[in-house]
């Protein structure tokens, strides 16, 4: 109860079969995940990993391993990365290592590889000064939804392209870091400031030199990727904002007049409206404004009159240097939900999304939802009965662990394995008798959320398809995973971003 866990997924849709190189973090990139807790849409603290690789294959093998991996330490993984953890603070004036060598668990080669990918994870989970601990790995994706919302929002106007859980069976590659509340509270204080927002980003040196075949990073870093609430950036951001929404920071946000219309007139009620013939909300959307700009709080002009997450409930901040900004947002003095509803807020459960976003908040659901004006009469909400269906994907295809960093392990059989090995593919036909572990929600899709158990509860889950920037076609894999941030513990944040094309490979 008193730790707050933070996971940001990067690269989705990683087929579990896919070598020789797999999946590398971006060696010299800066990984960070960002905490504003005074609400000035600045970083008051960035934790940031930076990997480097430790490759022994000396140009003489294209394996990844050429035997039985066991322990991080055997010789027969040829491949692997290791990384600097840093904690920058005061917009990145004041810096301290908190890790200055750790070691990342390796993408699942498969079971007869990597027999005991758990013995490997746990390998790769380190302690932190002063308390906590850290993870750098591939995971399950833990994002679940139907993807076929882009062919006419699930097929209009019938509504009939859901329930199929796209990520199924795919991995991600994830960071995740555990630390005391008040590490994160604003004066170190986490009682009487309880509010944080948070996002994370990645950055990239500006210029790539070519010389006899090798590729070198070089210039001053820039930022070329950022996620905070889920959708955001890849929803309600247009196609050519989004180069720009990558590289800015919350604290440009009120100022960035196309960015603010598309919250307070989003595009996605008038293609509802459009297509299913369900009248969208008039504008100026306030209530949107709450949910992704300020946090929620009484003496907002929004129509969700509840004190819940906004930094301007922290005793110590100074109104004054309040603006509004996208980030996600955690009350950290919401207690633990024992039976969490997978619908949050929207569901009456105050701890999950957009009260930070938990695993199991079901994020589409609720910002279909919210998009369509279910918190526009405040609380409780109000379901818009013509979506209630949802995508039908109420739950992730894995349980989630009791243990940190809590995702599901990596999947190490290939996503096409029910095909039939004569070419045809017999998926959709398997997926239907699909059957989830004892973790998953009912079939209700508004009923309650997973047994809350021992896991932790509240969190946070940033944007659908991350950033899709075009910020240097050298990019490496830094936009992350699909959609968002994880805090787990008090609450957590799951933050998700694609990588774009050209990302290098291991070398």
């Amino acid at each position: 109860p008193d730790t707050v866990t933070v996971v940001a997924d990067w690269i989705p849709f990683e087929e579990p079969n896919g070598g020789p190189n797999f999946y590398p973090w971006a060696a010299g990139a800066h990984y960070d995940i960002n905490i504003d807790n005074n609400g000035d849409g600045k970083p008051d603290i960035t934790y940031r990993w930076q990997f480097h690789n430790v490759d022994k294959r000396d140009g003489k093998t294209f394996l990844y391993n050429n035997g039985v991996v066991k322990d991080l330490n055997d010789p027969t993984l040829l491949f692997k990365q290791n990384y600097t953890l840093s904690e920058l603070n005061q917009g990145g004036n004041a810096q301290r290592t908190l890790i200055d060598d750790g070691v990342s668990a390796p993408s699942d080669v498969g079971p007869t590889s990597m027999p005991d990918y758990g013995r490997l994870r746990a390998q790769a989970v380190h302690g932190l000064p002063g308390g906590g601990q850290t993870f750098a790995g591939q995971a399950d994706d833990p994002f679940f939804l139907d993807l076929r919302v882009f062919d006419l929002l699930y097929g209009a106007p019938k509504l009939n392209e859901v329930g199929q859980d796209t990520l199924r069976g795919y991995n991600v590659n994830t960071i995740a870091i555990q630390v005391p509340k008040k590490d994160l509270a604003l004066h170190n204080d986490a009682a009487g400031n309880p509010v944080i927002g948070v996002w994370s980003s990645t950055e990239q040196q500006s210029l790539q030199l070519q010389s006899g075949g090798d590729a070198k990073l070089t210039g001053k870093y820039v930022q070329v990727s950022r996620l905070g609430n889920p959708l955001v950036n890849e929803v309600v951001s247009a196609a050519g904002q989004k180069d720009a929404f990558n590289a800015s920071s919350p604290v440009q946000d009120h100022t960035n007049t196309a960015f603010l219309n598309r919250v307070t007139d989003p595009e996605v009620p008038k293609d509802v409206e459009l297509l299913y013939g369900i009248k969208a909300p008039p504008a100026p959307r306030n209530d949107l404004v709450e949910i992704f700009a300020t946090g929620v709080y009484k003496n907002s002009a929004g129509p969700i009159k509840a004190d819940l997450n906004s930094q301007l409930l922290n005793k110590g901040v100074d109104v004054k240097r309040f603006v509004p900004a996208e980030e996600l947002r955690l009350n950290m003095g919401v207690p633990v939900t024992h039976d969490p509803n997978r619908l949050g807020v929207l569901g009456g459960d105050l701890q999950g999304f957009p009260n930070g976003r938990r695993l199991t908040d079901d994020v589409v659901d609720i910002e279909v939802q919210a998009l369509e004006g279910a918190f526009n009469q405040g609380l409780p909400s109000h379901i818009v009965q013509a979506l209630a269906k949802g995508d039908g994907v109420d739950h992730n295809d894995r349980g989630f662990s009791d243990q940190f960093p809590y995702v599901a392990l990596p999947h190490d059989q290939g996503v096409n394995t029910a095909g039939s090995g004569d070419g045809s593919d017999n998926r959709d036909k398997d997926h239907k008798g699909d059957k989830c572990d004892k973790d998953c929600d009912g079939n209700n899709p508004f009923g309650s959320g997973h047994d809350g158990g021992d896991k932790p509860g509240g969190g946070v889950l940033g944007g659908l398809l991350g950033g899709s920037s075009n910020l240097g076609t050298m990019s490496p894999p830094f936009i992350g995973g699909l959609f968002g941030m994880v805090m787990l513990g008090s609450g957590a944040f799951l933050l998700r971003r694609r990588a774009p094309l050209g990302s290098p490979a291991t070398s």
